[in-house]
C-alpha cells in the first residue's frame, strides 16, 4: 500500500528546512541530509520512510506506536514508517523533523 504523491510532499517539506537537501539513496529512493553528510532519513517511493535516531529516541517512538523497528535492522536506532493513508504523510514529516532537530542540535554542539 502507498500514498500517491507522498514522496513529493515530504520532499517539499523537508527541503524547505535550513541546510536540508535531497539526494539519491544508495539503496534506492531519496535520502535527506543536513549539511554535506548527515542523513536524517530516506524515503522509498510513496510507501516507506526509514529514519535514524539515537537508540533512546527510537525506543520511545516504537513504544508510543509512532513508528516500527527498522524493517532490516530492527535492533538499530533506525525506524521504519509505512505510508498507508493520507494522514501518514504529515506523521512522516513530523518524524523527519524530529530527526532534523536531533541532527541540528548535535551539529551545533559539535557532535555531528
Amino acid at each position: 500500500m502507498s500514498v500517491h504523491g507522498a514522496r513529493d510532499k515530504i520532499q517539499n517539506a523537508v527541503t524547505a528546512w535550513p541546510e536540508a537537501t535531497a539526494h539519491p539513496h544508495r539503496f534506492g529512493g531519496t535520502e535527506y541530509r543536513v549539511g554535506e553528510r548527515r542523513e536524517i532519513g530516506h524515503i522509498h517511493g510513496d510507501h516507506l520512510v526509514d529514519i535514524p535516531f539515537p537508540t533512546k529516541v527510537r525506543h520511545e517512538l516504537v513504544a508510543a506506536g509512532r513508528a516500527e523497528p527498522h524493517h532490516i535492522l530492527p535492533d538499530s536506532g533506525w525506524i521504519s514508517f509505512y505510508l498507508r493513508e493520507a494522514n501518514d504523510v504529515e506523521r512522516a514529516i513530523e518524524l523527519f523533523r524530529l530527526s532534523y532537530d536531533v541532527a541540528t542540535k548535535q551539529k551545533s554542539r559539535g557532535e555531528a
